[in-house]
């Protein structure tokens, strides 16, 4: 009874620690770590199958790693036909009641007790020979699924020396990668919500609402080290001649190309966010990059909008903490200073970005006020 109070304590906890989870990265290393502990191994893994490719692709190792190992690898991967034990379960959707069984392989390859109790399933030579390879004894493998479809596996081991795994406690690692599934359900709708409330739906550039936040984040750190923060607001011209023209699926289009151009021109940028603020506007926020460099590829950017087929160019402000805008109180003086410049280089019908605080230039945003928001989220047509 006190061995079942344990397993039920640790099941909670598993569920508990991935439901905690903000990211998808905490969720995997949740889920190995409960799982490590709730069948006392030393060692664990979470993989997920990528059916394109035919491979198990490790997501994160836990607890003691081998040399070599690393928590979040990025491209640790297996090729599914090198392991006989679960190539018909990846490759057959799960048609059985309740879950697929988990089976155990040991160092010196011979079939566990579990195994022999199951019947007949041969051990697999390439685990064995990692087992070995990296000082284990045994280990447990519980296939996940997913939504009626094989996942990927969770995979715990003990070092040399340990318990061998047994029947019960293959049976106790189905139940873990039940809920191990269940959470990466959870995580995987979160990520769909947070994805819906900050990316852009036309574009698929991040949003207002990202923007925000990330711009609020960049502040802070240029007040804690100095780092330079600069923002790039674009405004697309002639989009309402093009939707009064040839219609909005051709004014949606035009948006989507010129946020395929942002992209690539941000890309340049180190950690660069791209976005679209609503209508017709856009912007690049950096953190790091000289204000130079950002100039420069506000430059690139507009050279490469007036070479769009429809639309006539880029209208293109830039202010950035690198120039001699004065102190930054707050992310949204740097905003209106951008949009400002913005809006001198729409007058202006400037080909060349306008950056604020450059050429002499007094700052005085009362001289060209920002367009009230709630302007800017009623534009007509194509959709924010």
């Amino acid at each position: 009874m006190a061995g079942d109070d344990a397993r039920l304590r640790a099941v909670v906890s598993l569920a508990q620690s991935m439901a905690a989870a903000y990211t998808p990265r905490e969720s995997w290393r949740a889920a190995a770590l409960r799982a490590c502990e709730a069948l006392d191994g030393s060692f664990a893994a979470l993989s997920v199958w990528e059916r394109e490719r035919g491979r198990l692709r490790v997501l994160v190792n836990a607890g003691e790693r081998a040399e070599g190992e690393e928590e979040f690898p990025e491209e640790e991967t297996y090729p599914v036909h090198r392991f006989p034990e679960i190539t018909e379960f990846l490759h057959e959707r799960w048609a059985g009641g309740g879950e697929p069984d988990a089976w155990v392989e040991t160092a010196d390859g011979a079939p566990s007790e579990e195994a022999q109790a199951r019947g007949a399933r041969p051990f697999c030579h390439q685990r064995v020979a990692a087992l070995r390879r990296r000082g284990r004894g045994c280990c447990v493998v519980a296939p996940i699924v997913l939504h009626g479809r094989a996942w990927g596996e969770l995979y715990v081991a003990r070092s040399a020396g340990q318990p061998v795994f047994g029947r019960d406690d293959a049976d106790f690692a189905t139940v873990l990668a039940a809920v191990v599934a269940a959470g990466i359900a959870q995580t995987e709708r979160l990520e769909e919500v947070r994805k819906l409330a900050f990316t852009d739906p036309l574009t698929g550039l991040a949003n207002r609402r990202a923007v925000d936040i990330r711009l609020d984040e960049a502040v802070e750190r240029h007040r804690a080290d100095g780092a330079v923060v600069s923002l790039v607001v674009c405004d697309l011209n002639g989009l309402k001649t093009v939707n009064d023209t040839h219609g909005h699926e051709v004014g949606d289009r035009l948006l989507e190309r010129f946020g395929s151009v942002l992209s690539l021109c941000g890309a340049i940028l180190p950690g660069a966010l791209a976005a679209r603020l609503g209508g017709d506007e856009f912007c690049l926020l950096t953190l790091g990059p000289g204000s130079d460099d950002v100039v420069r590829v506000a430059t690139e950017l507009c050279e490469r909008a007036s070479l769009l087929e429809l639309g006539d160019g880029v209208a293109c402000g830039v202010a950035s903490t690198g120039d001699p805008i004065g102190p930054l109180r707050s992310a949204r003086r740097l905003f209106r200073l951008a949009d400002a410049a913005q809006y001198r280089a729409k007058a202006a019908r400037s080909v060349k970005p306008v950056v604020a605080g450059r050429d002499g230039e007094v700052i005085r945003l009362a001289d060209s006020p920002p367009k009230p928001a709630h302007d800017r989220r009623r534009l007509r047509g194509n959709r924010p």
